[in-house]
């Protein structure tokens, strides 16, 4: 018998048993729905966090500055009291690092506060990200616009009130009319509105569009920000990527200098770039990715028991079928892979359909919260061959016992 008729005659039988195939597949469905479902969520959140999200925080190709670090995971009181007591950087100390970065690059310093945005005649939006930046902090974000400009070196130093705004509080003050060339309040103060950013999205359910950005210098120094002179980030965004550790180290060591540390003291302040950050993500996403499957899998070895009993059954429901294909010439080979591919069908046929539902329970699950998802290849080969593999596993001693039958004995059998 050759395996397409193998194959024929199994799905024959699914189809001649529908419920009992229901019931026989359904551990090997759940298993590979959840095991699809989770490598898919842990395979869109790791892209997520290396494209989308460390490119929104750091930058690419940028080494961060500041006086606490910006993700900083596990931290104990005492920790937090040595932060606290770090003296804060001001908006000298950044020009005085861009003067005397050798590092081919360019450097921008900003300070952000949540603050109301008016349009000065009743239409306000609440909670607004309002940074005060340099004029490089455009490019070293990678802020794209939909209409005007951003504000130059010499508005920047000069510290002129003029603003750019996200999409968020550009339709929430004027819901569809032109941006650039209004006016909008800001804490008492007049800004003239000469740029409107590209829609930057969501980050983990977060707008990203909620912004106004102004030079660091302008009437927010002092006025809205609760500090004057002082800035919360310094980016050094270099021009090659293989120019970042060389960058980090300089930035460390002009610091140093700046805060005439001494050898044995250790950094008063936090120097982070996208891929050390990342390093604590991807240990946690290493061991989620290889101990999460096997916990899931769990319900394949359970899939597998259900479908081991079945075929039992079934090598005994067609023992006299059995004994007439002996009859005829079938071989105990021929007899052992026909009952080998019924069982590999039977849970091959499971793992489709489990695979077809882990992506859309993916893709639920993406639609409801801010969980990213990404449909590995990699994955769908992998749970299609544990499925298969499964039935193989599974129909093995029902096979070896199917093919030990007398044929005399079996074709007596009622």
């Amino acid at each position: 018998m050759g395996i397409r008729e193998a194959v024929r005659i199994a799905l024959a039988n699914i189809r001649a048993n529908k419920l009992r195939a229901f019931f026989t597949v359904l551990g090997t469905v759940v298993g590979v729905t959840f095991l699809i479902a989770v490598i898919t969520l842990l395979k869109g959140m790791d892209a997520y966090m290396k494209e989308e999200f460390a490119g929104r925080i750091f930058g690419q190709n940028t080494v961060l500055v500041r006086r606490v670090p910006e993700l900083q995971g596990p931290s104990t009181e005492d920790l937090w009291r040595e932060w606290r007591r770090r003296p804060s950087f001001r908006q000298q100390d950044a020009e005085w690092l861009a003067a005397n970065m050798r590092t081919p690059g360019k450097l921008s310093y900003s300070f952000d506060q949540r603050a109301r945005v008016g349009d000065g005649r009743g239409r306000e939006v609440q909670g607004v990200n309002v940074i005060g930046a340099s004029e490089n902090f455009f490019a070293i974000r990678e802020l794209g616009f939909a209409a005007g400009r951003p504000f130059s070196r010499h508005e920047a130093q000069r510290g002129v009130p003029v603003i750019v705004l996200g999409q968020d509080v550009a339709a929430g003050l004027f819901e569809g009319r032109p941006v650039v060339g209004q006016t909008v309040r800001i804490g008492g103060f007049r800004y003239r509105v000469i740029g409107l950013l590209e829609k930057q999205g969501t980050l983990f359910g977060m707008s990203m569009d909620r912004m106004a950005i102004a030079p660091v210098r302008s009437p927010l120094d002092g006025g809205v920000f609760r500090w004057a002179g002082v800035v919360e980030d310094i980016s050094f965004r270099v021009d090659r990527p293989e120019l970042l550790p060389a960058a980090e180290q300089e930035m460390i060591g002009l610091l140093r200098t700046l805060r005439r540390l001494r050898p044995s003291e250790e950094n008063n302040f936090s120097v982070e770039t996208a891929e050390g950050a990342l390093g604590f993500w991807e240990k946690i996403s290493s061991f989620m990715l290889t101990v999460l499957p096997l916990l899931v899998s769990v319900s394949l070895l359970v899939g597998a028991v259900v479908i081991m009993n079945i075929m039992l059954v079934s090598v005994t429901e067609r023992t006299r079928e059995i004994g007439i294909r002996k009859s005829l010439g079938a071989r105990r080979r021929d007899i052992l892979l026909q009952f080998l591919i019924e069982s590999s069908t039977l849970s091959g046929v499971g793992a489709v359909a489990g695979i077809g539902l882990g992506i859309g329970l993916a893709q639920l699950v993406t639609a409801v919260s801010p969980m990213p998802a990404r449909v590995s290849g990699g994955a769908v080969m992998l749970a299609l061959g544990l499925g298969i593999g499964v039935g193989l596993a599974a129909g093995v001693y029902p096979a070896w016992r199917a093919s030990r039958l007398d044929p005399i004995v079996a074709l007596r059998a009622e």
